[in-house]
Formats: structure tokens, C-alpha cells, sequence
């Protein structure tokens, strides 16, 4: 058997797992008990194994909420996670594609954000993630670092759209956020850009969502119309939900510059409806 095109970190996350179902053979995943991104040598190891073309980091710390009591943790994997994950790519003349979040945004734009648009994270979560972007900038000559958002899909429940499909089945009514912008992406939509920005002849900064934009409570009523639940769903306030960390009230992502490399992005709405449709209402 020859070796695998691309390796992913983070074998047992849903970001991982999609890209090894759209990338089939091509894709090998590295479970954390075998490649510890926070121990280099475990990744100068892997690579020797398996001679991958290029790395994919999907493994993060994703906990935003817990990053701020968590602080040091989440810098850990996020960030002295991915400058190692880059310094063996830059060491193994490969690629690294650093997956990062469009919490680097403070939120303070009424439009989408584009890649050159300045960054300034609200929270410990989006602070680690901006600390391994650039980290991985300044290791890895071969890098492309892609932004993503609202992620959502298979083999994972803990998701915004399974939760309200649950919460929606069994309730007359659901309050959800209406103050918050964003654009919610398909976890295989990802994928496949992911897999695309690995082998294009690309650099740098792209983000890769669906496209479009919604809020919160903008997705859900679409979820329940999609999956015919009479539940009513009421618009309130972000601060009708206190929580640890600030969220941005404008994260939306423009992947204008994705789809002038070659690799458009679909709306989210057409993405939403084939999830539903292939994957969350077959269970």
C-alpha cells in the first residue's frame, strides 16, 4: 500500500472524521494517543512513518467557554500545539493546514469578515487559536491557515443543530439568540476545502465556510422548519444567556478568496437542508 496523501491530527473529533469520510484511502488520521501535538517529537515521528504530503491540524482545544478557566491549557494545544505541528511539517519540507476559527474577530463590523480584516479576540479561546495561527506562520514556510465557523455534523451530537433538533422535538417553544451573526458550516463542506487548500497551489489565509450568513435564532427556526416541528422559536438577547466567554456579534465569514482559488463554498442554508436530509433525521 503506498502512503497517504494527507495526515490529520485529532482522529477522534468530527472535523477529523469528516475529512477522513471525504478523503477515503487518501486520508490517515492520527489519534492523540499516538501523536500528541504537544510533544513535537511524537509529530516528527508520525510523518517519518507515514511520509504524508501534508498535515491537516484539526486536534484543538474547542472548549470556548472553558478556555477561560482553562487558560493555559488551551494556549498549550492551541497554540505550542500547532508551532509544533508546523515546525515538523517545515522540518519534513511539507505543508501544514492550520484549521482556525473566526473568534480571532471582535465582532465590531456589520459585514462579513475578509482575511486581511485586523484581528482581536474577545476570549482565551479565540487569543490561543490567533497565538497558533501565527505561530504556524512563522514556522512553516508551506502553510495555509484556514478560518472556519459554526461548525456542525455527523459523528457528533454536540452541535448547535443536533441540540436543536433535540430541544425542538420535545418542546413548545425555544428561546435562542438573536443578536449574534455567523455562518454556520457543514463539517464535510470543510472537509473537502480543507482537502482542497492541502494539494492547491495556495498560501496564507483563507476562510472556508458556508456561505451567507444567519444568527442563532435565524438557523434554528430554519432547523425547524426543515424538520417540521411546530415549536415556536422566540428571538431574545445574548444576554439573556450569560456565559464565561464574550462572543463576537458578527463573526460571519466571507470565503470570497476560497472560491477564487478554485473551491467555492455552497450556502448554508442548501448545506443545512442535505444534513438534515442525509444525516441527522435518518437516526
Amino acid at each position: 500500500m503506498g502512503h497517504p496523501r494527507i495526515a490529520v491530527t485529532g482522529a477522534t473529533g468530527m472535523l477529523t472524521r469528516a475529512i477522513q469520510h471525504a478523503g477515503g484511502a487518501a486520508v490517515v488520521a492520527w489519534p492523540s494517543a499516538r501523536v500528541d501535538i504537544r510533544d513535537e517529537g511524537l509529530v516528527h515521528a508520525a510523518i517519518a512513518q507515514d511520509a504524508p504530503r501534508a498535515v491537516i491540524n484539526a486536534a484543538a482545544f474547542t472548549d470556548v467557554d472553558g478556555a477561560e478557566a482553562r487558560r493555559e491549557e488551551a494556549f498549550e494545544l492551541n497554540g505550542r500545539g500547532a508551532a509544533n505541528v508546523a515546525a515538523a511539517c517545515a522540518a519534513a519540507g511539507i505543508r501544514i493546514v492550520q484549521v482556525s476559527t473566526d473568534y480571532v474577530f471582535d465582532g465590531m463590523k456589520d459585514r462579513p469578515w475578509v482575511e486581511s480584516d485586523p484581528t482581536r479576540p474577545l476570549g482565551a479561546y479565540g487569543e490561543s487559536k490567533l497565538a497558533g495561527e501565527r505561530e504556524v506562520a512563522a514556522r512553516c514556510p508551506d502553510h495555509v491557515i484556514a478560518r472556519t465557523a459554526w461548525l456542525y455534523g455527523p459523528w457528533s451530537r454536540r452541535n448547535f443543530v443536533d441540540t436543536m433538533l433535540q430541544l425542538t422535538a420535545s418542546r413548545p417553544s425555544v428561546d435562542v439568540v438573536a443578536d449574534s451573526w455567523g455562518s454556520p458550516t457543514f463539517s464535510l463542506d470543510l472537509a473537502r476545502a480543507l482537502l482542497f487548500l492541502a494539494t492547491a497551489p495556495v498560501h496564507g489565509i483563507y476562510h472556508a465556510a458556508n456561505a451567507g450568513r444567519t444568527t442563532w435564532h435565524g438557523l434554528a427556526a430554519r432547523i425547524v422548519e426543515l424538520a417540521g416541528h411546530s415549536c415556536e422559536v422566540r428571538p431574545v438577547g445574548q444576554a439573556a444567556f450569560p456565559r464565561p466567554a464574550r462572543r463576537p456579534a458578527n463573526s460571519a465569514l466571507d470565503s470570497s478568496r476560497l472560491a477564487a482559488a478554485g473551491h467555492p463554498m455552497r450556502g448554508w442554508e442548501e448545506a443545512l437542508a442535505e444534513y438534515l436530509r442525509e444525516y441527522a433525521l435518518k437516526r
